[in-house]
């Protein structure tokens, strides 16, 4: 009767604690992104248009996102990108979007939208002035590699997976090759409930 009592009282914490620990912390993000309860739910298309120039009197940002797994399984991420303190759209895999600017002085960000608190927090962001009639390429790079350790002959080893994101501005002939060898994307929006 004791160990029954135990294992119901330990089944009633199990229960009361997987709220707190499945409920997603919230991230905090530079101002240059942002909100951190909208989320993402990224397609991509599979018909390429060309790319159109640069408005008159505007600049264009294309942002890449670019993965490299190195045989090591990934599922595949999704990033949000923000201009000024707001998200204006995101990648899943090997993709890309343009959003059109005003000249002037920018504040771009990339976040990882992930469930898991070490992914969401990975976050790139620059400042940068656009001048009308260019193209800014920024990617953002996520690679994950395997690799074994310890062990040796007969096992006992174990693997190891290294995770790494990275934003960068690229030159115009790197960023017009990524577009080419990537899809665009499409997605819809929706705000999650703010966590207590």
């Amino acid at each position: 009767m004791v160990a029954m009592k135990s294992r119901l009282f330990a089944l009633l914490l199990c229960a009361s604690l997987i709220p707190a620990v499945c409920a997603r912390a919230k991230t905090i993000l530079p101002d240059s992104c942002g909100d951190d309860n909208t989320r993402f739910d990224v397609k991509l298309l599979k018909n390429q248009p060309p790319l159109a120039p640069p408005a008159d009197g505007k600049a264009q940002i294309i942002f890449i996102e670019t993965v490299d797994t190195n045989g090591a399984f990934f599922t595949t991420p999704s990033t949000r990108f923000g201009v000024d303190g707001k998200w204006v759209g995101a990648n899943r895999g090997n993709s890309y979007f343009v959003v059109s600017v005003d000249p002037g002085v920018h504040h771009v960000c990339a976040n990882w939208q992930s469930n898991t608190d070490n992914e969401s927090r990975q976050v790139g962001m620059e400042k940068f002035t656009a001048e009308a009639g260019k193209t800014y390429y920024y990617q953002v790079m996520m690679k994950r590699k395997r690799s074994m350790i310890g062990g040796g002959p007969g096992g006992g080893g174990g693997t190891i997976t290294d995770k790494s994101f990275s934003f960068s501005l690229l030159d115009d002939d790197e960023g017009s090759y990524r577009v080419k060898a990537s899809m665009p994307s499409t997605w819809t929006t929706h705000v999650e409930e703010p966590q207590p």
